[in-house]
């Protein structure tokens, strides 16, 4: 048997997945639950969860049928919805009760919408494999290691730590830009033509990363966030040689309240996967399904030839040799295989459509070779410019400010490094967090009303600790700052603000 949720601290995290169209006729409502964390919770406890969830998702729609439901605020818990696919809900329930588990519910959604993005890219739809499989084991044979693996990122020793307040200068569901010289542009232009003549007559796409930074895209805006997300996760060289993404300041910082050593983490990838292994498999899953596991850690490790390999997608036809990865582009509906080489810091990601290889041994090969022949020095060169031109982490660091820049219409952010942000104290953050969630609720009324979307909007706070926590959106763009040890006067705060926003943002934020 595994570990209980007892033993795990688990019990404070609930996490649900259920289609509304199921299990609608008496002594058949098991069949509604497709994935349920902790799993070995008792399936009356998992029918009572997600009962009270389905009362709250159809008391909600009488009062508001055009907007779903996004959080219910109970006396204990926190419950946080996502209409993932029609009638397909994910629910996270979290309890109120941690001195440090204070968290933002937009925090919270955009983790259950990246668990439900990377499931896209990798396995494709939950109701396409419900069609496929109506009795339902294929589509959880599928969610329940899938999150398993996802959830293991925030696992530290037996508790789960989820985005809260010390997060808040991050913004999930964005991609990082390397800003680059004209002249690296114009190279990493020419490298991008060069790995698409790489796949001859094939259509292909490319996303290049230089550190943990996007360089280069030729996929959709949504795609390109869940390649990005992916590659920051598992093959970025940071991701290869840490075995830990790089998503939480948790993980670059070193604050007295959560700290994890290489024992605790080796202990943790173990809790997760008790509890897995100790679901009830009649219900949960059926191993007789063969199912990629993409986000396992540890996976992925550079070849000889540059080209980063992994045995995750199992073998081909029975095969020892292991199977080409892939993944589903949701702008275009293509499987496609992915092939990733890394040169140094540089990292680059070439996707080839399923249907236009016949023998995807012989034809992964035969691009593999022709990158090599046609783009091998390009990469050097790219490689050799971005490196003379990368400032190192503390690249995008600006002395006194920490920072958050948000372009929603690009989905793009960027942030004061991670150990800058660990400076901050815990007043200042918990100051930011109330201020982003007041955003939150203004940006939520704006939903519906597009005129409103235009709405200018300025927080400007003192804090208990004199430091001043600044937000301003403008025109689909927001920044979010920390003034800590700064003189106590509004207009010094509103100053920094201008000459951030000139200096930085080509005048984005400011008020002229």
């Amino acid at each position: 048997m595994g570990l209980s949720s007892a033993d795990t601290a688990t019990e404070a995290i609930q996490l649900c997945i259920f289609d509304l169209r199921r299990g609608q006729q008496e002594g058949q409502e098991l069949d509604k639950i497709l994935f349920f964390f902790p799993a070995d919770f008792p399936f009356s406890r998992q029918l009572s969860v997600i009962g009270l969830s389905e009362g709250l998702i159809t008391f909600t729609r009488i009062f508001s049928p055009e907007v779903a439901c996004e959080v219910i605020e109970a006396d204990r818990h926190t419950h946080v919805f996502y209409e993932a696919e029609p009638d397909i809900w994910m629910v996270m329930i979290v309890e109120k009760n941690e001195s440090e588990a204070i968290w933002r519910v937009d925090a919270l959604q955009k983790v259950l919408k990246e668990i439900h993005s990377l499931f896209l890219m990798f396995h494709g739809s939950i109701r396409a494999l419900l069609e496929k499989e109506p009795a339902g084991g294929l589509i959880r044979s599928h969610l329940y290691p899938f999150i398993i693996d996802y959830l293991r990122d925030f696992l530290f020793g037996k508790k789960l730590l989820l985005p809260s307040f010390r997060d808040c200068l991050k913004e999930r569901g964005t991609v990082q830009m390397l800003t680059v010289s004209r002249e690296a542009a114009i190279e990493v232009q020419s490298l991008v033509r060069l790995l698409e003549g790489s796949a001859g007559n094939k259509p292909c796409y490319s996303l290049i990363l230089f550190q943990d930074l996007l360089v280069s895209t030729t996929l959709s805006p949504v795609d390109t966030i869940s390649l990005f997300t992916y590659a920051v996760l598992r093959l970025t060289p940071h991701a290869l040689s840490s075995g830990v993404s790089s998503w939480s300041y948790l993980r670059k910082g070193s604050t007295a309240s959560h700290v994890a050593t290489g024992s605790t983490m080796t202990h943790s990838a173990s809790v997760l996967e008790q509890i897995y292994g100790s679901r009830d498999t009649s219900h949960g899953g059926d191993d007789s399904y063969h199912v990629a596991r993409p986000l396992q850690q540890d996976r992925w490790s550079k070849g000889n030839d540059g080209f980063l390999v992994t045995d995750l997608w199992g073998a081909e036809n029975g095969s020892s040799t292991p199977a080409a990865p892939t993944i589903w582009l949701q702008q275009t509906e293509e499987r496609m295989y992915l092939s990733a080489y890394q040169y140094r810091s540089l990292t680059l990601i070439l996707l080839v459509p399923v249907a236009s290889i016949l023998n995807w041994e012989q034809g992964v090969s035969l691009v593999k070779q022709q990158v090599h022949e046609n783009a091998s020095l390009k990469m050097l060169k790219v490689e050799e410019i971005l490196s003379k031109g990368w400032g190192g982490e503390n690249a995008y660091h600006v002395s006194g400010y920490r920072y958050l820049l948000v372009d929603g219409d690009r989905s793009v952010s960027r942030s004061s490094p991670p150990g800058k942000v660990t400076t901050l104290t815990k007043e200042s953050l918990l100051v930011l967090s109330k201020v982003r969630e007041e955003v939150d609720l203004e940006k939520g009324q704006m939903v519906g009303d597009n005129a409103a979307l235009e709405k200018d909007l300025e927080i400007c706070i003192r804090a208990k600790n004199n430091a001043w926590v600044i937000a301003r959106i403008t025109k689909g763009k927001e920044v979010y700052m920390v003034l800590e040890r700064a003189n106590e006067t509004l207009l010094y705060a509103s100053e920094a603000v201008e000459k951030f926003s000139n200096r930085y943002c080509n005048g984005a934020f400011s008020l002229d």
